[in-house]
């Protein structure tokens, strides 16, 4: 039986919505080991006039605990 932790993340990106999901796992890998899922909730994006300026989302990611 495998322990699993949930923990949720908000990450942003100026590219877009696949930068920001790579930067959550990126960024929540420095503190945590054993990433095994990323799941999205929720996708937003700052708009100015008729451009996106910032990529956001929110997400889960879930890890095994040894």
């Amino acid at each position: 039986m495998s322990i699993v932790k949930v923990i949720e993340v908000i990450a942003t990106s100026k590219k877009g919505w696949d930068e920001a999901a790579q930067k959550a796992v990126k960024d929540a890998s420095k503190s945590v080991k054993n990433i095994k899922h990323l799941y999205v909730e929720s996708m937003t994006a700052v708009v100015d006039g008729d451009e996106i300026k910032e990529y956001r989302l929110n997400a889960k990611i879930s890890f095994v605990v040894k």
